[in-house]
């Protein structure tokens, strides 16, 4: 009985020809039987969002490792968008620049690792951006980290468009039945809706500042806060 690492071998009659002869049928040892690569990569690390603009996004995130011998073959980025998840690309490496995205719109990426077997690791943290649509500044948020009862969102970045600001806004929608704790800048909440404002608002063109929240939710409640959209006078 063959297994996954029991070496076989037999004689097998080998006629090998080319356009020009034909060589004489010889006997070739093959040895069968080699492991198979049924360990997944590593999971990769929280991806960090730049350069937004209306129509693209550059994202980065920690590199993951393989341990199953077919080696780390690259990553593919999805949209969280539900039931359906859609995939934004495929590179090699640990970062990958979007194009093609829809103006003043809100996307939530993760990243999973791929080996060459096919394997693929766990989902990684989502981060959330939002896309420019000619508004004064714009904000990207990232999950630093989350358990069954809570989260940490931090950094919020909020970056200037190509003019100065002296003020910003930004609001994203709370689920249900969840509560904020938050820094660096002044909440307000009204039903679901969360506002966090600036303390000092001055920012130069392209220069960013940034706040964070944790948050608490009902045990297995896995929701988190979105829709962030920033606006500045």
């Amino acid at each position: 009985m063959l297994t996954g690492t029991t070496p076989l071998s037999l004689p097998l009659e080998v006629a090998m020809a080319t356009s020009h002869s034909r060589l004489r049928a010889g006997t070739l040892v093959a040895v069968l039987g080699t492991s198979t690569d049924m360990t997944p990569p590593t999971t990769p690390g929280t991806p960090t969002a730049s350069n937004v603009t209306s129509s693209g996004a550059t994202l980065s995130w920690g590199p993951s490792t393989d341990t199953g011998g077919s080696g780390l073959a690259g990553y593919n980025v999805y949209r969280e968008q539900g039931a359906t998840d859609p995939q934004l690309g495929s590179p090699t490496t640990n970062s990958i620049t979007l194009t093609g995205l829809t103006a003043n719109t809100q996307y939530q990426v993760y990243v999973r690792a791929r080996d060459g077997a096919g394997n693929l690791s766990g989902n990684s943290a989502l981060v959330t951006f939002t896309t420019t649509g000619g508004g004064a500044c714009t904000v990207v948020a990232t999950t630093q980290s989350q358990w069954s009862t809570g989260y940490v969102i931090q950094p919020v970045t909020v970056t200037a468009g190509s003019s100065a600001i002296s003020s910003w806004t930004v609001t994203f929608n709370l689920p249900a039945g969840h509560t904020i704790a938050g820094w660096n800048a002044i909440f307000t909440q009204s039903g679901q809706t969360v506002t966090a404002k600036s303390h000092n608002g001055n920012l130069g063109p392209g220069a960013s500042a940034t706040f964070g929240f944790q948050g608490s939710r009902p045990n297995g409640n896995a929701s988190l806060p979105s829709g962030y959209t920033c606006s500045s006078p």
